[in-house]
């Protein structure tokens, strides 16, 4: 795994002590001891001492507080909990492995690859159904993506590790000048807590939020939503009285039920949970541009081809 060694697995330990935490190499001692039953074999193969090797094994079994091997009459078995936990770390290494081949050869802009943006809490739709396109008429490119932010798109797009990024709203609201291209409209609703009045509604006009606080997007991750807020109020009439931003949507249904404000949320929102909140349609209704984004000087053909592809399956949306 050699790169990977040093990558933490934040999920799975804990910051309120000061016991080791819990690394990709203890996954690797695991797998070795797991599927060799022989901590001697396994040191051997690791090229590891025998005593660093039974502790490090034992460290791992005390950070998740689960007993993971059976040590007695000399013989080393899996418990239930542990043939489970070898079958995910199994998982996790390859995963991680993958993950590397991917970005090294997005570092050496190899050709062959097309590297994606996207945002994973956001459903778009048109994206499985381009990259299936794609892939039955470019099946030797390798297809490689990537969960980031608007923002951290943007940094991708300017260093070249990405090919095109799907970053939501246009470039220009964020100061970015990349060639972008609309793919679809979000019919955007309110999002309010449920004991707001305007709850007791089922549509509601956009200039009835004059006088609301709004929960904007973050600046800092998704660089364009809060500027499109203000425009979408000014152009109704109204200045958008911004008191919260958040940083992805699950926060910006927490501050809409902590009583914070109310949001202009795309319909996707609605399929995460969303207690203490309710969301009503804008009459009439208020359309948001979702857009993808790429530099103007990448003439990589795959890159154009997807370009296509989108554009086409766009059309017929």
């Amino acid at each position: 795994m050699g790169r990977t060694a040093n990558i933490r697995i934040a999920i799975c330990y804990k910051q309120d002590d000061n016991r080791p935490h819990m690394e990709l190499r203890h996954l690797r001692y695991f797998v070795a001891v797991a599927e060799a039953l022989s901590f001697t074999k396994a040191a051997e193969k690791l090229r590891l001492a025998q005593p660093s090797l039974t502790r490090q094994v034992r460290n791992l079994e005390d950070e998740i507080g689960v007993r993971l091997l059976d040590r007695a009459n000399n013989r080393v078995t899996l418990t239930d909990e542990g043939r489970m936990f070898l079958f995910e770390s199994k998982k996790m290494l390859a995963m991680c492995a993958d993950s590397v081949a991917a970005v090294q050869r997005m570092n050496r802009g190899d050709s062959s690859d097309l590297n994606i943006g996207y945002v994973a809490s956001i459903h778009c739709g048109m994206l499985p159904a381009t990259l299936g396109a794609f892939r039955k008429l470019q099946p030797t490119v390798a297809l490689n993506l990537y969960d980031m932010t608007t923002a951290q798109q943007y940094l991708a797009l300017e260093g070249r590790k990405i090919d095109l990024g799907f970053v939501g709203v246009r470039p220009s609201l964020s100061g970015h000048a990349y060639l972008s291209e609309c793919v679809a409209h979000d019919r955007m609703l309110v999002a309010l807590h449920s004991g707001h009045p305007l709850a007791k509604k089922r549509e509601i006009r956009l200039t009835e939020l004059a006088t609301q606080f709004f929960v904007a997007g973050s600046t800092k991750t998704h660089p364009g939503s809060r500027e499109w807020l203000v425009d979408t109020c000014q152009d109704a009439g109204f200045a958008a009285r911004i008191l919260q931003e958040a940083e992805n949507a699950p926060t910006a249904i927490l501050f809409v039920a902590d009583g914070l404000g109310v949001a202009l949320v795309p319909p996707y929102i609605t399929g995460l949970p969303h207690d203490g909140v309710v969301f009503r349609p804008l009459v009439p209704a208020l359309l948001r541009e979702s857009t993808i984004a790429w530099r103007e000087d990448n003439l990589s053909k795959p890159l154009q081809e997807y370009i296509r592809i989108v554009r086409e399956l766009s059309r017929g949306a």
